[in-house]
Order: C-alpha cells, then sequence, then structure tokens
C-alpha cells in the first residue's frame, strides 16, 4: 500500500490534514529569534487569507507530498521501522516535501502566498527537516493502523 492509498480514506485524510495543520502550529509557534519573527509574520499573512487556507493547501498538497514520501517510507518498512527511518533521514524527507511545494507554488496565481513562500523558502529547509520526526509520527498514527 502506497502513502498515498490513505487518502482514499474521507475520515484518515481529514484527520492526517488536522494533525499537519497542528504540527505546522507547533513549529511556527516553537521558532525563537529573528527568523522565528519573521517565519511567525509570514505564515500570520498566509494564515490571514482565511480560515480555511492551511488546511486547504495541506489538502492539495498532500497526494503529491504523500507520493515523494512513500520511497523513503517504504525503506523504512523494509528495515523493519518506518517512523524511525524517516526520523533518521529527515534531510532527504525535507527535500522530497519542499520540491513538491517548490512546484506548486510555481503554479499558483496568488502573488501573496508566491511571494511569502520565496522570501522564506531557504531559511525554513532547516525547520521542515525539525518537524520530519513529529510528521513520521503522524504517519505511523493514520497509516499504520488504516
Amino acid at each position: 500500500m502506497s502513502l498515498r492509498d490513505i487518502l482514499k480514506d474521507k475520515v484518515v485524510k481529514d484527520n492526517l490534514v488536522t494533525d499537519c495543520v497542528q504540527l505546522i502550529e507547533h513549529q511556527v509557534a516553537a521558532k525563537g529569534g529573528l527568523s522565528g519573527l519573521g517565519l511567525k509574520a509570514t505564515y500570520g499573512v498566509v494564515k490571514g487569507i482565511g480560515p480555511a487556507y492551511i488546511p486547504g493547501a495541506i489538502e492539495r498538497l498532500l497526494p503529491e507530498a504523500l507520493n515523494a514520501l512513500d520511497p523513503i517510507w517504504h525503506e523504512g518498512l523494509d528495515a523493519g521501522d518506518p517512523v524511525a527511518y524517516l526520523s533518521q533521514h529527515q534531510r532527504r524527507a525535507a527535500d522530497c516535501l519542499l520540491s513538491t511545494t517548490d512546484a506548486r507554488i510555481e503554479r499558483t496565481n496568488n502573488g501573496l502566498v508566491k511571494a511569502s513562500y520565496n522570501k522564506l523558502r531557504e531559511s525554513v529547509k532547516g525547520d521542515v527537516e525539525a518537524a520530519i520526526p513529529g510528521l513520521a509520527n503522524i504517519l505511523a498514527t493514520r497509516v499504520l493502523v488504516a
């Protein structure tokens, strides 16, 4: 079963979106320093587009993101622990996720979102890497029980 297959179950998909929103909220809130201020401000601008924008964006990105992570997840299954494996390969996993968001941003017509993303793209790679263990746990909760 591919990671993307879990999206066929609406309840699992909705819970996955909610979990990912919470993970992002936590990661942004925990960010400190000047870079944290910039990230929080930019996240606030994007969130200000509408209350459903972030969950909707996650829902739209999930199929591509799960496809990108699928090879690493399956390598982890073969190794016996996909959560630990994904966490140990967080740089590679972050690159996979960022490649999907890069492609999506290139196609967007929303200039505010595009400008905000491009402004922070390089600085958030470490933040995405740091979120991979949390994402791995979310996937284990949603995939391994689906």
